[in-house]
């Protein structure tokens, strides 16, 4: 038996159905994850009946507690009750026209709706009903493809990947999350569909970008998505990344395999999902910025404020939000490269309140991405650049809490500038309020309002 069908609401779904006379089974994600002992509060529930009947029912005896929303054109119900979420569906069976992923839905029996299912993990079911109670049926040996480590389709993987592309997605990004792989014939057919892809909306692709990217090692999905060819349509930016020049003798590391160790590097750290679209696009415009110079090799000077310039496009082009997400993401390319440059040289003071300053809030989010992007082989040169970053997050302490630069205001604002020496708005107040910022930032005054009042009456003196 399950422990879980002991649970409170399986014994209130169990009850409903019962009263329905009725078959309830659990399916899909619930009981794959359930035997991968993945923790889990979203619950599928299929049914021999209607399924908004079910939940309507089941909607009943949990009370006001509960909330429900129902999709009359689709046969489906979500209920709502405390951490779960349990969607009811009734048991159907899909067919497809070939533009479009929305499939005609008609009733069909429990195998029906097994075949419709997109991987052999997700065709397994567990009865709850008293009737069914504790059956698992597993038509199509998910159990086994569990035990193996592999994504496999019910049916024919080509008709499965033709009739809803996303599956190929989700192929991938199961592989990412669940460290599977995908049976070859399933792979093969991902590669024969891939152009299917672009019938796709972008939200439905972004939703599974994201589930790769919070995935324990995002490489293993973005590699996948590059062999698949899915990468070259679903994110050209990332793709242009791939490959290595050379230009007498001398070459460039190639900059996708780089970023996927960067991005490994962050998921080890963090499991900030911005944070980790930043390491993904921290080089995003080396393509667009490289050039050959004789003597010296190659260079991707720039490519820094580029790609923070490419944020904003590639966020609108997948649908992503376009909000304080986007410009976290956008700050952190922007920035990627200074607290670099600072571990491989003298960490001066007047370099990290300038760092300190432009991070704000978002100075540890950056070290971890500056850190993640150190990547050398060299085993003593990681020792140096390490010991130095440790030293920059000292220096980072020890000045916040002198200086007070995170997030800082000048003491004295331009409107009291132009207060104090009479001034209309214009070019005067900009170099002053500039010359103070930097005398604050360099140490060469302290951050107070006398320091401020006294350098700034100077400075005004000295344009006169």
């Amino acid at each position: 038996m399950y422990p879980f069908l002991e649970e409170p609401i399986f014994r209130i779904i169990a009850d409903s159905a019962d009263e329905l006379k009725v078959d309830a089974y659990a399916i899909g994600g619930y009981v794959r994850d359930f035997f991968l002992k993945r923790p889990v509060k979203d619950i599928d529930i299929v049914t021999t009946g209607k399924g908004l009947a079910l939940a309507e029912r089941v909607h009943q005896k949990l009370g006001n507690e509960a909330h429900i929303a129902t999709f009359k054109n689709f046969g489906t119900a979500q209920v709502k009750w405390r951490d779960y979420e349990i969607e009811f569906v009734g048991a159907r069976k899909e067919s497809y026209d070939r533009n479009s992923r929305k499939p005609v839905v008609e009733d069909g029996t429990l195998q029906d709706d097994q075949n419709r299912r997109d991987f052999t993990i997700n065709a397994l079911a567990i009865g709850v009903s008293s009737h069914v109670r504790g059956q698992l049926l597993d038509p199509f040996n998910g159990m086994q493809d569990m035990d193996n480590c592999l994504i496999r389709t019910p049916l024919a993987p080509g008709i499965t990947y033709s009739d809803d592309p996303l599956r190929m997605m989700r192929a991938i990004r199961f592989a990412s999350q669940l460290g599977f792989e995908i049976d070859d014939a399933s792979f093969k057919a991902i590669l024969e569909n891939r152009e299917r892809i672009r019938i796709v909306s972008k939200e439905r692709i972004h939703v599974e970008l994201n589930k790769i990217l919070l995935s324990p090692i995002p490489s293993v999905g973005f590699i996948l998505l590059m062999e698949s060819g899915l990468l070259e349509i679903i994110f050209p930016e990332v793709y242009k990344l791939k490959g290595v020049d050379t230009v007498n003798g001398l070459s460039h590391k190639d900059n996708f395999y780089h970023t996927l160790e960067v991005l490994d590097n962050t998921a080890r750290k963090s499991e900030d999902l911005w944070l980790r679209w930043s390491a993904l696009l921290h080089d995003i415009a080396k393509p667009a910025t490289k050039r050959f110079e004789p003597g010296v090799g190659f260079t991707f000077h720039g490519h820094e404020d580029k790609g923070a310039r490419m944020v904003p496009k590639i966020f609108a082009a997948l649908k992503l939000p376009l909000n304080e997400h986007m410009k976290f993401v956008q700050k952190l390319v922007q920035l990627h490269l200074r607290p670099i440059v600072l571990s491989k040289s003298e960490v001066t003071d007047s370099a990290v309140r300038r760092l300190l300053f432009e991070a704000g809030d978002d100075i540890d989010s950056l070290m971890i991405l500056c850190e993640s992007d150190i990547t050398t082989k060299n085993p003593n040169k990681m020792k140096r650049y390490l010991a130095n970053f440790e030293l920059v997050r000292e220096k980072l302490v020890e000045l916040e809490e002198k200086d007070r630069i995170r997030n800082w205001q000048p003491p004295i604002s331009g409107e009291q500038i132009m207060e104090m020496f009479q001034l209309p708005p214009g070019k005067i107040v900009g170099v002053l309020k500039n010359a103070l910022k930097d005398a604050i930032l360099d140490g060469v005054i302290e951050n107070n309002y006398e320091s401020a009042n006294n350098f700034l009456k100077e400075k005004f003196n000295s344009l006169n």
